[in-house]
């Protein structure tokens, strides 16, 4: 089942860009498809937000559960700061993965509109363990990745108008 996603490297260090062109690469090869002669390239502008770091994004064609795939070998590099979406399927959520230095991974089911979703049982467990309006806001903002969201919103205004090209599964 083919699916749609984008991945947005906020920032990462000169040093590592061409580690995450080879992981992105090895998730398409090893899917049993191709990275389309050898190593992904990313087209990397520099990152006015971070001075220093440069920035990517590619958008993806792929199987259900291949964002999640990108995204554990981009966390193998703790200094990046990404972000990878993946487009609800036939019978599978969609979902947004997001990853800042010092605060780790954010996982979350994704609406065809790009929300995130919230499963019913965890907005059931808050309400059964808070105490007050204060505990329920920072309890949803949890949920949200209110935290993850502030820290990539300068990343994400720095990036501009930049050009997009896609990265397919080939089989």
């Amino acid at each position: 089942m083919q699916t749609r996603g984008v991945i947005y490297i906020h920032s990462s260090p000169l040093a590592v860009c061409p580690h995450v062109e080879w992981a992105i690469g090895r998730v398409l090869e090893s899917s049993g498809g191709s990275s389309r002669q050898g190593t992904v390239k990313l087209g990397w502008s520099p990152q006015d937000a971070e001075r220093g770091t440069m920035r990517a994004e590619r958008a993806w064609t792929g199987y259900a559960g291949m964002g999640a795939e990108f995204a554990k070998a981009l966390v193998q590099w703790p200094m990046l700061r990404f972000e990878v979406t993946e487009d609800p399927s036939a019978g599978v959520d969609g979902e947004r993965i997001m990853h800042v230095p010092g605060r780790g991974a954010y996982r979350a089911a994704m609406s065809a509109s790009g929300d995130i979703m919230i499963a019913e049982d965890r907005i059931r467990a808050l309400l059964a363990t808070t105490t007050s309006a204060e505990a329920l806001r920072s309890g949803l903002d949890q949920l949200l990745g209110l935290e993850w969201e502030r820290e990539l919103a300068p990343y994400r205004q720095a990036a501009g108008g930049t050009e997009q090209s896609w990265l397919s599964q080939v089989s």
